[in-house]
């Protein structure tokens, strides 16, 4: 059976954990996400449930969107955040436009390769685009993350030539991609 695309309910903060801690044990992990399995795997369950509380099903300023299979499983995940004009934004620097921006992008290495990542972005962009009513989409990926980049460039996303510094190691950069609302 094809997974199926959904957003997340609140309740479901166990799958919200299992699938973040899946995430952070990838081997290019510490490419793709700001913090480690340790870090991760010592938060408490009131973190995980306030996690999925504010990016469930019904939020307005969040979503994250997973993809079930037949099983209940969740092989993959996605997450918008909304930025606000004139709102310092996740990786600083205020906004100009209202806008998405996608982080804890995950598929499980099982599941590559079979376009369940193309699905979930077009879940997560037809809900910024729709009901989160946003400008445009952006993300950040690592430098040194080809993998990333690459899918990123083929499903429409263009450099914008704007980098930051890795947060705790400023030698290494973030370049930001952006998709404008077609």
């Amino acid at each position: 059976m094809d997974p199926v695309i959904r957003s997340i309910r609140a309740d479901e903060w166990p799958a919200v954990k299992e699938l973040r801690l899946a995430a952070l044990q990838d081997p290019v992990a510490q490419l793709a996400f700001l913090e480690t399995y340790r870090e991760a795997v010592e938060k408490p369950d009131s973190f995980w449930r306030e996690r999925a509380a504010g990016a469930a099903e019904g939020v307005a300023e969040r979503r994250q969107f997973v993809a079930e299979g037949g099983d209940r499983r969740w092989v993959g995940s996605v997450v918008v955040l909304v930025e606000e004009v004139g709102v310092e934004g996740t990786f600083g620097g205020v906004s100009e436009v209202r806008q998405g921006h996608i982080v804890g992008v995950f598929v499980r290495p099982e599941v590559r390769g079979v376009g369940l990542t193309e699905r979930l972005f077009a879940h997560a962009l037809e809900w910024a685009w729709e009901a989160a009513g946003v400008e445009r989409v952006r993300l950040f990926v690592h430098e040194r993350n080809a993998r990333a980049e690459g899918f990123y460039r083929k499903i429409g996303f263009v450099p914008t030539g704007k980098t930051v510094p890795v947060p705790g190691d400023p030698a290494v950069r973030e370049l930001e991609f952006v998709m404008k609302r077609p």
